[in-house]
């Protein structure tokens, strides 16, 4: 079952949206402000990447998020297979696993950057159970992302052995 996440008329003032209708609007400022992030981390831009092979595995995460705000609270979240994706994909490239988990804080600082932003818009009835959601979301993405970079990693040293 889903929540309502239309934007609602308030008479005149601006219209409240839901959390995840604003991430939804918001996707392309939200990457863009990932990628900036990511520019001023060393560590993560020692591995050579252009601007699709950095953030191409964003907005699948991003709406997989999206997808579980959605979601009545009692509702079970899907496995997001995005996410398992992405660490077999940073595997390969060379990233190690602190990476990914910067990769992942900084996106949770996206986003709550980007709800910080739109606050105006938001419906404060569904602010905190949403952004409690939304942690939950991407920290289950990043237990995702390093399952399948740890089956990745070994697949990988059985190869060399």
């Amino acid at each position: 079952m889903t929540k309502s996440t239309g934007p609602k008329s308030t008479g005149g003032t601006a219209a409240v949206e839901s959390v995840a209708g604003v991430l939804d609007r918001e996707l392309e400022p939200l990457i863009a402000d990932w990628f900036a992030r990511v520019k001023d981390v060393p560590d993560l831009t020692s591995i050579p990447l252009n601007h699709e092979e950095r953030t191409g595995h964003l907005p699948r995460l991003v709406h997989d998020v999206t997808a579980r705000v959605r979601l009545d609270a009692d509702t079970k979240a899907a496995i997001s297979e995005s996410a398992a994706r992405h660490g077999r994909l940073r595997n390969k490239q060379g990233y190690t696993v602190e990476m990914l988990i910067e990769e992942s804080r900084l996106l949770q600082v996206c986003i709550f950057t980007t709800l910080h932003k739109n606050v105006k818009h938001l419906d404060f009835g569904m602010l905190l159970p949403d952004i409690v959601t939304i942690a939950d979301e991407v920290d289950a993405q990043l237990r995702q992302q390093m399952q399948s970079y740890k089956v990745a990693d070994t697949v990988k040293r059985t190869k060399v052995n």
